[in-house]
This record gives C-alpha cells, sequence and structure tokens, in this order.
C-alpha cells in the first residue's frame, strides 16, 4: 500500500472516530503538497466541514492531531485554511530513498499469466504511400501506451491492421499500370513505399487534370467526377480484386509486397513493432459475412439500390453505409470483421484503438453495431482519440504529395542532432560510428519525447529544431542529464569513492534532497495515472521535472566532493534514483539514453 493510501485510509479512521460518521472515501482527497507550502502531503479538508460542523482550520487541527497520534512516521503538520499539510519523518524518506533503488521495478506492477490482457491498435497504415509525420505520432503514442500499459500490470498484445484493399490502393495500382513503365523498388533505387506513393500522388494529379478538361466543356464538378474515366477504371479494379482477378490480384500483391519492406524499414528506425499484424484483405469477408447475416436477422436494411445500412437513429447516431449496392466493403465492414477475428484470437480484456480524432464518429458506430451484432465486448472498446499534427507552414495532404515524410524527418533529425552536438563539443572522445549510434540516439529521443510531451487530445505543432534543443523542456535535455549522472559514477570509481548501494540514516535531507526523494517515490503514482488517463504525456512531464529539479540539486550541493562520507553516500544514492528513473521514464516511452553526451 502506498503511503498516500495508508495516510487516506487514516484520515477516513480519524473522521469517523472525531466525528462519528463514516465518509465516502471518495470525498477525501490526499495529494503531494504544493511547493510553495512546507509538508510532504496535503490532506484536503473542505469536503469534511459537513461531518466536522467545525471551521476548516480546527477539522484539519483535529484530524492531523489523531494521525500524528497514529502513525509514528508523521513528524509534523500544519492547516492552512481547508489544508492540511502532513510532513513525514527524515527516516521515512530515506527508508523510500533506498526502495526507489533496491527494486529493480520499482514503479511498476508485475505482470503474470492470469494478469488482464490489454490489445492496443496502432499504426493502420495504408499500402498506397510511406509513412509520414502523422503516423509517426500515431505509432509513438501506441508504442508507449503498450509500455504504460505493461508498467500497469496489463498483459499486452500490440496489433496493426494494414489498409491494403479498397479504392484508394487501386489508384496506385492504376497509375503504376499506365505510367510506371515497370519501374521497381531495385531499378529507380527507392524504397517501395515511397514508390507506390508516387503514384497515388501521380493518379490524383491526372485525375484533376481529367476533371479540368470535362468542366472545359461545360460540366459542373459533379457531372464531371461521374463522367471520370479514370475513376471508373480504379473503380472497376476493385471490382476485379474482390472477384478475384489473377492479373489484378497479381498486380496488387507486387505492389504490397514493395510497400511492406518499406514499413518494416521504417518501423525498425522508429524501434516500434507488433505482437500480431491483420490485413484487412483478410478481415472484409468476415465482416461482410456479419454483416449479411444481420441484415437476415433484421438488424439491419437493403435500400433499393442494394447497399445495406444500419439504422442507428434510437442511439442519437444516423443511418450507416455497410455493404455498397455493388456489395463491396466499406471501412466499417473491415473493422467489424477485424473486432470478430481479433476477440476469436485473443481473449482481449480491454480493447484499445489509437486512432486520431477525425474518427471519433466511427468508433462511436462501431460500439453500436458491435452490440448490436451480439458481441459483450463492443460497447467496451476504448477509442483513443489524438489530435492530429500540424507544422508551420499548414496540414500535410498525402493526396498532393505534401506530407512529411517520417524517413526524412528522421534523418532530417539525425542530422540536426550531429551539428548541434558537434558545435557543443558533446561527444569528443567518441569514434564516428559510436558517434554517429549517440547521434540517432538523440534524434530519437528527441523526436518521441517532444510528440508525447504534448496532451495526446490536442492538435500539435512540430518543430524539429525546437524539439533537438539541449535545453529545456525536451528529450536531449532528460537524456543528457542521465549522461551526467553517469559520469559522476564513473568519476566516483577511478577516484575510488563507488557507492555502496545503501543510503546511511544519519544524514539529514536538505529541502531540494527531500523533494527529489518525493518526486522519486511518487513514481508509482505518475505510472498508474499515465495508465488510467491513457497519456504518456504525464510520464514525459514527470520525467522533465525529475530532470529539472536533480540539475537544480547537483549545481548546488557537491557529490564527489563532500568530504562528509555518510552524505556523500546519500547524494550518489539520490543520483542512482534519479538516474534509473529517468531510464525507466523514457523507456516508457520508447526512448533511449546514452551513457555518455
Amino acid at each position: 500500500m502506498t503511503i498516500e493510501s495508508q495516510l487516506k485510509q487514516l484520515a477516513l479512521e480519524a473522521v469517523e472516530a472525531l466525528y462519528g460518521e463514516k465518509i465516502d472515501e471518495k470525498l477525501l482527497l490526499v495529494q503531494l503538497t504544493r511547493k510553495d507550502q512546507a509538508g510532504d502531503f496535503t490532506v484536503v479538508v473542505f469536503p469534511l466541514l459537513k461531518v466536522s460542523k467545525k471551521k476548516p482550520e480546527d477539522t484539519g487541527r483535529d484530524i492531523g492531531r489523531y494521525m500524528q497520534d497514529k502513525m509514528s512516521v508523521i513528524d509534523s503538520f500544519q492547516v492552512i485554511k481547508g489544508f492540511l499539510n502532513i510532513t513525514l519523518s527524515q527516516s521515512y524518506w530515506l527508508q523510500a530513498l533506498n526502495e526507489v533503488n533496491e527494486q529493480a521495478s520499482f514503479g511498476y506492477v508485475p505482470v503474470s499469466e492470469t494478469s488482464p490482457l490489454m490489445m492496443i491498435e496502432y499504426s493502420s497504415p495504408n499500402t498506397n504511400k510511406p509513412l509520414h509525420l502523422g503516423h509517426i505520432r500515431n505509432n509513438l503514442l501506441g508504442f508507449s501506451l503498450s509500455r504504460i500499459a505493461k508498467a500497469n500490470g496489463y498483459r499486452v498484445v500490440k496489433t496493426n491492421i494494414v489498409n491494403d484493399r479498397g479504392i484508394h490502393i487501386c489508384k496506385s495500382m492504376l497509375a503504376w499500370q499506365k505510367w510506371g513503365n515497370g519501374a521497381t523498388p531495385e531499378s529507380t533505387g527507392k524504397k517501395g513505399d515511397h514508390l507506390v506513393g508516387d503514384y497515388y500522388v501521380k493518379f490524383d494529379q491526372e485525375y484533376k487534370k481529367e476533371l479540368a478538361a470535362l468542366q472545359e466543356k461545360g460540366l459542373s464538378k459533379e457531372e464531371a467526377e461521374k463522367k471520370s474515366a479514370l475513376m471508373a477504371e480504379a473503380r472497376e479494379m476493385l471490382l476485379k480484386w474482390e472477384a478475384g482477378d489473377d492479373q489484378v490480384v497479381a498486380l496488387w500483391k507486387m505492389m504490397n509486397e514493395w510497400v511492406y519492406a518499406g514499413f518494416d524499414v521504417t518501423y525498425k528506425t522508429l524501434g516500434v513493432d507488433f505482437d500480431k499484424i491483420y490485413y484487412e484483405s483478410n478481415t472484409y469477408s468476415v465482416g461482410r459475412d456479419l454483416v449479411l447475416a444481420g441484415l437476415e436477422k433484421g438488424l439491419f436494411f437493403k435500400k433499393e439500390d442494394g447497399s445495406v445500412w444500419a439504422d442507428l437513429t434510437d442511439k442519437g447516431l444516423d443511418e450507416k453505409l455497410l455493404l455498397r449496392g455493388d456489395g463491396t466493403s466499406v471501412y466499417m465492414t473491415q473493422d467489424i470483421g477485424t473486432a470478430r477475428l481479433r476477440f476469436n484470437d485473443f481473449k482481449i480484456d480491454k480493447m484499445v484503438y489509437v486512432v486520431g480524432n477525425e474518427q471519433d464518429y466511427h468508433f462511436k458506430v462501431l460500439s453500436v453495431l458491435l452490440d448490436r451484432l451480439g458481441f459483450e465486448w463492443g460497447k467496451d472498446l476504448v477509442h483513443f482519440s489524438y489530435g492530429m499534427v500540424e507544422l508551420p507552414q499548414g496540414k500535410m495532404k498525402s493526396r498532393e504529395g505534401t506530407v512529411v515524410d517520417a524517413d526524412d524527418l528522421v534523418e532530417e533529425m539525425v542530422n540536426t542532432a550531429r551539428d548541434m552536438s558537434k558545435e557543443l563539443g558533446k561527444l569528443e572522445g567518441y569514434s564516428d560510428e559510436e558517434a554517429e549510434a549517440v547521434y540517432r540516439m538523440i534524434a530519437l529521443g528527441a523526436l518521441k519525447y517532444f510528440i508525447l510531451k504534448v496532451d495526446p487530445r490536442k492538435t500539435m505543432m512540430f518543430n524539429p529544431a525546437e524539439s533537438i534543443d539541449f535545453n529545456g523542456n525536451t528529450g536531449p535535455f532528460v537524456q543528457y542529464t542521465y549522461a551526467r549522472i553517469q559520469s559522476i559514477f564513473r568519476k566516483a570509481q577511478e577516484k575510488g569513492m563507488a557507492w555502496k548501494g545503501r543510503t546511511p540514516e544519519t544524514v539529514t535531507l536538505s529541502e531540494k534532497e527531500n523533494n527529489l526523494v518525493r518526486t522519486l517515490a511518487n513514481l508509482p503514482n505518475v505510472v498508474k495515472d499515465a495508465g488510467n488517463s491513457f497519456s504518456p504525456a504525464i510520464i514525459a512531464n514527470y520525467v522533465y521535472d525529475l530532470a529539472k529539479e536533480y540539475n537544480q540539486f547537483y549545481h548546488d550541493s557537491p557529490i564527489l566532493f563532500e568530504e562528509n562520507e555518510a552524505l556523500r553516500e546519500m547524494r550518489l544514492a539520490l543520483c542512482n534514483g534519479v538516474g534509473n528513473t529517468i531510464r525507466k521514464c523514457m523507456w516508457l516511452l520508447g526512448a533511449e539514453v546514452p551513457e555518455r553526451m
């Protein structure tokens, strides 16, 4: 039981003993004391006044005295208006520091074979274009959430659904067929996903030319779209694909393989992976069969053109298309099929979809449809809805080729990290190979931290140069703090001052040292909060605050030059606890920390 839980239980006991009434524990709030006030933990007294029938100050003093009498680690308390600030003893915090250092998995909940299973879907790329900055946010969020879930005691299955079929895929295929002249990744020297993406852009360019020509002849935009021969060919190709046409299927397989090879390189670069990959080409037919079965049961209805719809107006939603008039599937049908396959494959306790907030309505509908089809897990699905990534110059558009390519962005970040590190002289003495590995670590740490530190539900502005600054709320600042700590331990070893591994109980913590220990001891609550909120930003902002607090301590307090051995041991224990906690937090964000910078 955490110290907060112990304090809360004791405060509840105090209320009942003092005022003769039990209260709902939800009414009682115990939190870390604000840093501008004395104390370690604060009991908020205001909600208790109806029971105590006393002034806030008197109620706080009553409860404070009771708690201090019953709990030996409470050193003192102070009441400020409706806040009871409790100060714990030095011995408690020294023991807490030892626990942080002695428990390798401090802050994490252990996972066993009987732990609940959480499946997290992220990435969900289309095989008609390479991954871009928007995909990077999706992948980094999903991967970090998977690690945070694991740290909260879940067994985790990381899954990806590849959008490898549909009209958008046929557009790339048709454009390559018409204008590709047999180009391959080998013949062009391009990654396969980039090559296929070029033809997606090419289709859009030619389609716009065709529409412009038709409109010059007097047709409206809508009439031109209906008359488009190019779009008609793409639709015909989709029908042939669904009918299993040998030539179309062979072309589809060849181009998809190019894309998968390209995706694999990008995923490896980003350091993300998956335990199970599903493909819409396998799931859409399962969804179609479920929809047709639902139609027979009267759950859905058919329109005159043969299309199948769900009437969701009784749920405050609208009518939703499930099958087109020509029998082809839509995204919703595919998602129904994918959900069915997943729950056949795994006994999932919680299903989390990491998908942008433009799909909020889609997942409301999916939840209702799965529930209507009789799948009890439908209403419990979680749509982790995140905001889009924007650039200083505006939004990105794949069809127009104005996206920020993921591979290009990572290389730009590595180049920036290299230039800044050389300018600052950070990696002098490294071999070229060692330095390049650190440049990449810094670049990816900067990218991941900058994206994950933002509240995921908000639209964010990405600025590569700002993200890689070695000062301020950035990944490199946190990484450099870790590297600084490792340097201290190397120097301690050289001086024969190797840390003995435990904090002497004879030392007195300064205010800054006490704050550092308190921050370290709070890691379990931070990890739990991040898991409950599905928010890597909570981890990112915690580790930044920790690094900032440590650097203030480092500048004010001698460590290796401290002559008092017990004090030096305690400060080395603090360094060790901070270093390990930074490494754990950056791991939760999917980032690495270098031993030297």
